[in-house]
């Protein structure tokens, strides 16, 4: 080999160094977690949803088919059916022939919905002043909050709260002593913590006071965080039975409690009225007829709701 040739064949590397080969850029190093899983990793992956699809889809199918099940059909499985041969209406029937449960779906609604915009104003209000790092007390307050966060109060003293402020057999026993969770609270705090500072400079420039300043420029960036904060407490209220049992006679009662009352003690099949036992749904078909009814408004709303999910709920937290 000559000596020109030896000579191209060695390029220069960096600089003061012109006997050195180049050097090739190092790759950057990626997270693990964006790198393609393994074979074995995605079929693991699909296993545990599939299996998780069946844990949570089973449940739901052998209740909606037992409340549709007939009585015969019913006693024969032992008191549950996957699958009805023979579909029939007869337990929602009886459900509603009472009017017992046309009646605690009635409070029930109108408890969520009220209770559900008075929390979400009240969480609001106090969220965005709490935001503010310039409000006059606003340290305590908000230390006072967490402390309630961190040491509920008891029943009894609750229960005593109540009686005091005269809400015994009152609906607004069921909404004024949670009127605010604590958690919501420091959800839309962080949330409006991270609305820019210049938006607040630049509406205080044009002359809005705070109230505008909320209306027009926070709300308006904080349709998630609402959303979900507004569908957290639609879903408390709905589920609420315990102090319903405390506070309310049962005439009174909510849905939830009336279906605590259905799943503890049966249904009585000898106040139907009817003659035909063969007709009169097994107390199982009732149950889970009353526990669909219970179950399937607020499941409605659920997917009108779940892309904010992310969106509203870990901006919040992140920035809290």
């Amino acid at each position: 080999m000559s000596t020109s040739t030896k000579t191209a064949a060695i390029r220069p590397g960096r600089a003061g160094h012109p006997g050195r080969p180049a050097r090739r850029p190092a790759r950057p190093v990626r997270p693990s977690w964006m790198e393609k899983p393994k074979p074995v990793t995605q079929v693991a992956k699909a296993l545990a949803i599939v299996t998780i699809l069946v844990m949570v889809f089973v449940p739901f199918l052998v209740i909606i088919s037992t409340s549709f099940a007939s009585n015969r059909e019913v006693i024969a499985n032992g008191g549950w059916v996957l699958w009805p041969s023979h579909p029939t209406l007869r337990a929602y029937e009886q459900v509603f022939e009472g009017g017992i449960v046309t009646k605690a779906l009635g409070v029930s609604a109108g408890i969520t919905l009220i209770g559900t915009l008075a929390s979400l104003a009240c969480t609001t209000f106090l969220a965005y002043a709490l935001s503010r790092p310039k409000v006059y007390g606003g340290k305590p307050i908000l230390l006072i909050v967490l402390f309630t966060f961190l040491f509920p109060p008891g029943m009894i003293p609750a229960f005593l709260l109540v009686k005091g402020m005269g809400m015994l057999e009152s609906y607004s026993a069921l909404i004024v002593p949670v009127l605010i969770n604590v958690f919501n609270l420091v959800v839309l705090r962080g949330f409006f913590q991270g609305v820019p500072e210049e938006l607040y400079e630049a509406a205080r420039l044009d002359g809005a006071n705070d109230w505008q300043i909320l209306w027009r420029v926070v709300l308006p960036l904080s349709k998630a965080a609402l959303a979900v904060v507004g569908l957290f407490y639609a879903v408390s209220y709905w589920n609420a039975w315990f102090h319903a049992s405390i506070y309310l006679e049962s005439d009174h009662w909510p849905l939830q409690q009336v279906l605590r009352t259905y799943v503890m003690g049966g249904s009585q099949i000898a106040d139907t009225g009817l003659s035909d036992a063969s007709n009169v749904s097994a107390p199982q078909t009732m149950q889970m007829a009353v526990l669909v009814i219970a179950t399937v408004p607020i499941l409605i709303v659920y997917p009108f709701l779940q892309k904010y999910f992310t969106k509203g709920v870990l901006t919040g937290a992140i920035k809290s």
